[in-house]
């Protein structure tokens, strides 16, 4: 399978970005508009800044715009809401429901590592 895909890797890639960083932004929106089903929180509290880099940082992601940076911001934004918001409700993330805070906080920490790629505006 590796050498059917191997020819398509940059582009794979480039979609991983794209589609983590708009999924990302979506999470932004909620808190900063209460869009999709959000809550609006006030911008100068925790969550009103996790949206600021939720959207603006999910955005810049997807472009591949400073995306090294700003992934790397992203990911310890997601390390921070993991051990704040679900470690103290019990040690595995599958039990405490922060699943996808582990899961952005690898996938932004390897988006860091990569960098932009493919379609992206640098």
């Amino acid at each position: 399978m590796q050498s059917l895909l191997a020819p398509y890797t940059p582009y794979l890639y480039a979609l991983l970005r794209i589609v983590a960083g708009l999924l990302f932004a979506q999470h932004g929106v909620q808190k900063l508009f209460g869009w999709l089903g959000g809550t609006q929180m006030p911008l100068a509290s925790q969550m009103g800044v996790a949206g600021i880099v939720e959207a603006v940082g999910g955005l810049a992601v997807a472009l591949g715009l400073f995306t090294s940076p700003v992934a790397f911001i992203a990911s310890g934004q997601m390390a921070v809401a993991y051990f704040q918001s679900h470690l103290p409700r019990g040690f595995w993330p599958i039990q405490n429901g922060g699943e996808l805070a582990v899961l952005n906080c690898f996938l932004f920490l390897y988006i860091a590592s990569r960098g932009s790629g493919k379609w992206s505006v640098r």
